[in-house]
């Protein structure tokens, strides 16, 4: 197929070519146009006679694969096609349709909107091999590009180059699937939808628009795509395929020929480079997931093997500049068994029984991961059952005492592993029927540090001992076939190069013995200098790459996905939106909110009077504590920040709230996070850490223009079912008169500081300052002490920097406090209630403040407590906050219900016409004026005293029948506000309610129309 450009509007066409319509391929085209509104695209399937070729200019000269999908970047919308690929091989020639495979070496954006970034030269140019287009993207990031502008898709382009995404060449076959699980399905059902599995399509996200287009199509146009293969579902990887020739039995003397293929699905949902993406999320997704599958076809049979390798599931990360000596911080120490053990329940659904082999060393940092490791499951075993085992294997130790040839008698003698490998099994089906012999009834998960080097020499070993096993069922002599087992070393050489150079951008190391069965010196020298480079790009590079994965998968918090015209399910999501309350419900939790600058004191007293003050009633739900100068602000401290401290006082909160009068619940530290003085603890009710997700910590520096710590905030955000957070803590500049420099710190703070998959302060609904802001009180000081010494605050507030800051715009625009009616809480001799008396006798004045934008939040306590252990007074704030529960299972019966009802006509009903009259309410932005003494809202000429006349409800009823408030039939929604969970899961309308007749002489006056809460972005705007 061949991409045109047309004008008028402007227009991209794929459109079949001859050679194409040679191999049985329909005569069509598939036309992208932009729509009206942001990321809004319009698709056509048109016949090829439809389309005027003449008056169309050819993009490109290349002969184009197929379409990954569309994206939205800079506010344009770009069409991604494949432009140069190779087939790898056909990964099971036994079977009844062939399953190639290509690996794509070029990837080509082009808008839909703008002609900037066309270039019509590529029409004309020489078609470059696949092995130039791969070095010219690979370890593209950190090349000088001549061009002026940057195409906006260039680092995209750059990771879908590189050599490490592949799709199946034949629709009919899912390369993203195992063999098992495409042996198990019917083969019809392919024809409602495409069939994948959807954790290993890596172009989910961009591609997901055109399969909702596909699935709108009846079913002979939905064939027809399929057949000119337009749509492509690539994985990212490794596929190997080899061919060879094996010895016959003596009564024939033609050899067997026979195919070993390997194929490894890298996992998208916790995806990115290495230091960057670690451990596990909230859903239970890892770092570096991979499945892969060992495929051996022969004219009789079909085997197949698979394991997988993955991060250890815990909430681990390594930050900072890393080297050769990783760093390793477990961030949810006492929070993560519930996402591991989502973890496992997703693995042993899939899979069955499931055996973990943990290669981690016994050196500091790898030991702390593997004792957690094994805490965890056995904590899990209770739950899960005992289909789950581990088995801890040092592969560091065993290769210095006698080795890489140890490992392999070392683990095959390992009786965990012997037992698991003869009990999981492989699965094998007939060649000629496709019909399953024996089924795998469990997998091993493997594991190190990165999942890379020594994940993948263990799984190599298995993968030739289970591949062993079957050949000594059928064929006991290949078994000592040298040509099968070079090309299985070669296989498995190859897949561990390439899924390292993806997540660590270079080649593995031990491939050397993989490849030979030997040690040797050029392997050793080829190993350090990649431990060199990974160290290099990991550090420098790897970041631009993550934020270019991120944007690829839709992980970016401001993207906008691309959806295709469709007023039907464009209708359906607006009025899904409006509905939210008939699918979601909301909840109160307490959040106590902390901070105390500790001038570098260890605990020295119960900090009861501070944690549980006697305005609190409720214990809360989550306690966020901020502090400052936690260590001594000393240049050791600042170049190298000791974490003892903070843990002093981890450990010493956590055995407050243990014991804690009356106690009712029992508190985990849910994450905590450090810059240099400043730190941030989140505590929660143990029974909440399950619904606490995407919990994340970052920090920025403001000293020094950024450079020093000693100055900064740190941030933790978390969602609480489906309300997000971000809350932070800070230490600004100093100094009665730098409020300028303190102001510049919050900029910096608000501007530098994000986290992950593009989320910012500002992106998030409710926020929360705790901090050590260090605004002072401009005023003399007898005055200030005067005046505090009569709880006279008024004039103090009025001279208090941060509200004269924040009235003027200054910082902290848009933020709110509570009311200041506690005595300042700086400065004061070490251990008395008696303010500064030493020779600087500093001005007394509120720097340790509490600060909260958002509408769920609602400020109930604003204190400080009389502790004396430092020279400030810590400071607390007790909110309510409205969280929101999202009924997934609601929220789709819903959207199903809304959309039956907008599609379904009456006999004679045009579609065009009913969609016609559909006009979505109008949101009442204003409301009435208010009631006055003489005049209530509600009592107008129109409706006198509140009354509205029956006739005028009669005019306004169209689809009167009996009851004027039953739902009528062919309504294309139902006219009830809302939809009780009987409607939703029955799939009805509506619910017949009798009305009883009630005399009365007045109704009372109807509730006043709802306000629409303004967004955050318009409060601000409106503030500033």
């Amino acid at each position: 197929m061949y991409l045109y450009l047309g004008n008028g509007p402007r227009s991209l066409y794929l459109i079949t070519s001859s050679h194409d319509e040679r191999q049985g391929r329909p005569h069509r085209a598939l036309v992208f146009r932009a729509g009206d509104g942001q990321s809004k695209a319009i698709v056509e399937f048109l016949h090829k006679d439809q389309v005027d070729v003449q008056n169309l200019v050819r993009l490109t000269s290349r002969v184009v694969k197929g379409c990954l999908g569309l994206i939205s970047v800079e506010n344009d919308v770009f069409l991604a096609v494949i432009t140069s690929a190779t087939e790898v091989g056909n990964t099971r020639p036994s079977g009844r349709h062939p399953e190639s495979v290509a690996r794509i070496h070029e990837v080509s954006f082009y808008s839909l909107t703008s002609s900037t970034w066309d270039d019509l030269s590529a029409a004309t140019e020489p078609v470059l091999g696949p092995d130039a287009v791969d070095s010219s993207f690979r370890d593209g990031y950190g090349q000088p590009t001549t061009q002026v502008f940057e195409h906006p898709c260039m680092p995209l382009t750059k990771i879908l180059s590189s050599g490490s995404f592949y799709y199946a060449i034949e629709s009919q076959w899912d390369l993203s699937s195992r063999l098992a699980v495409r042996l198990s399905r019917d083969p019809s059902s392919s024809k409602e939808g495409l069939t994948f599995d959807e954790r290993f399509v890596w172009n989910e996200y961009i591609i997901r628009s055109l399969l909702d287009f596909r699935e709108r199509l009846d079913i002979q146009e939905r064939e027809d795509l399929d057949r000119c293969q337009f749509i492509i579902l690539a994985i990212q990887g490794f596929v190997g395929v080899f061919t060879m020739a094996l010895p016959a039995p003596p009564t024939d003397g033609a050899p067997t020929v026979a195919t070993l293929s390997l194929i490894s699905r890298l996992g998208w949902k916790r995806a990115g480079t290495r230091f960057n993406t670690r451990g596990v999320d909230d859903d239970g997704n890892t770092a570096n997931f991979v499945e892969t599958e060992t495929v051996f076809s022969t004219d009789q049979h079909c085997v197949s093997y698979v394991q997988v390798r993955g991060s250890v599931p815990l909430f681990w990360e390594q930050q900072g500049l890393q080297t050769f000596g990783q760093r390793i911080q477990i961030t949810r120490p006492h929070a993560s068994q519930p996402a591991f053990e989502r973890h496992l329940f997703q693995l042993m659904e899939e899979y069955g029984s499931m055996h973990a082999i943990n290669l981690l060393g016994q050196k500091e940092n790898e030991a702390s991961l593997t004792n957690a490791y094994a805490r965890h499951l056995q904590i899990a075993r209770a739950a899960l059952g005992d289909e789950l085992g581990i088995t801890h294997f040092d592969f560091h130790n065993a290769v210095r005492i006698g080795g890489h040839d140890s490992v392999i008698r070392e683990l095959k003698r390992m009786e965990s592993i012997v037992d698991n490998v003869d009990k999981f099994g492989f699965t094998m089906c007939d060649a000629a029927s496709d019909e399953t012999v024996t089924d795998q009834k469990g997998i091993f998960r493997t594991n190190c540090l990165d999942c890379l080097d020594r994940t993948n020499f263990v799984q190599d070993i298995l993968s030739r001992t289970t591949l062993e096993q079957y050949l000594l069922l059928v064929r006991r002599e290949w078994v000592h076939s040298n040509a099968l087992w070079t090309h299985h070393r070669e296989l498995w050489a190859e897949n561990g190069d390439a899924l390292s150079r993806i997540y660590a951008g270079t080649g593995a190391l031990n491939t050397s013995f993989t490849r030979s069965g030997k040690r040797t010196l050029a392997g050793v020298l080829s190993d350090a200098t990649k431990s060199v480079s990974r160290a290099y790009i990991n550090n420098f590079q790897d970041k631009g790459k993550q934020v270019a994965i991120d944007m690829f998968l839709g992980n970016l918090n401001n993207q906008l996905q691309v959806t295709i015209f469709d007023p039907i399910h464009d209708y359906v999501r607006a009025t899904l939106e409006q509905r939210s309350s008939e699918y979601s419900t909301t909840k109160q939790c307490t959040i106590f909110v902390g901070t105390w600058n500790l001038n570098g004191r260890a605990p020295s007293e119960s900090l009861l009077p501070w944690l549980f003050p006697p305005e609190s009633t409720n214990e809360p739900d989550m306690f966020v504590l901020g502090f400052q100068e936690i260590v001594p602000l000393t240049a050791q401290q600042i170049v190298q920040t000791d974490p003892e401290k903070r843990r002093v006082w981890e450990n010493r909160i956590l055995d407050t709230l243990d014991r804690r009068p009356s106690k009712k619940c029992d508190y985990v530290l849910l994450r905590s996070e450090q810059l240099v003085g400043t730190a941030l603890l989140i505590l929660v009710k143990s029974e909440l850490t399950a619904v606490i997700r995407n919990v994340e910590g970052t920090s920025r520096k403001t000293g020094l223009r950024g450079m020093s710590g000693n100055k900064g905030a740190v941030g933790i955000r978390l969602d609480y079912h489906d309300t997000g957070f971000c809350f932070l803590t800070a230490h600004l500049a100093a100094g009665l008169s730098n409020i300028e420099e303190r102001n510049a710190d919050y900029r910096t703070i608000v501007n530098g500081l994000h986290f992950q998959k593009g989320k910012t302060i500002q992106s998030h609904e409710n926020v929360i300052w705790l901090a050590d802001t260090n605004y002072r009180i401009d005023l003399d000081n007898a005055t200030v002490r005067s005046l505090v010494e009569h709880d006279d605050f008024d004039p103090l507030v009025a001279a208090d920097q941060l509200r004269l800051a924040m009235d003027a715009s200054a910082a902290f625009a848009g933020y709110e406090e509570g009311p200041l009616l506690f005595r300042p809480t700086y400065r004061y001799d070490l251990g008395t209630d008696n303010y500064d008396t030493s020779e600087k006798m500093r001005i007394p004045a509120w720097t340790d403040r509490v600060l909260h934008r958002g509408n769920a939040l609602d400020l109930v306590v604003y204190s400080r407590a009389e502790l004396r252990g430092s020279d400030h007074k810590p400071v607390f704030a007790i909110y309510r906050a409205e969280v929101r529960i999202v009924d997934p299972l609601k929220k789709t019966n819903l959207s199903r219900i809304l959309l039956e009802g907008v599609v379904t006509t009456q006999p004679g009903e045009k579609l065009d016409e009913k969609l016609a009259q559909l006009v979505l309410p109008v949101d009442m932005d204003e409301l009435p004026p208010p009631s006055t003494d003489g005049n209530s809202w509600w009592d107008g000429p129109d409706c006198p005293a509140g009354i509205i006349p029956i006739p005028e409800i009669q005019k306004l009823d169209l689809y009167r029948k009996n009851n004027p408030f039953e739902s009528p039939s062919i309504s294309p929604l139902s006219s009830s506000p809302s939809s009780s969970d009987e409607e939703l899961y029955s799939h009805a309308l509506t619910l017949q309610a009798p009305i009883a007749p009630v005399q009365t002489t007045r109704r009372p006056a109807p509730p006043p129309p709802s306000r629409t809460p303004k967004s955050h972005n318009e409060q601000e705007n409106g503030s500033s």
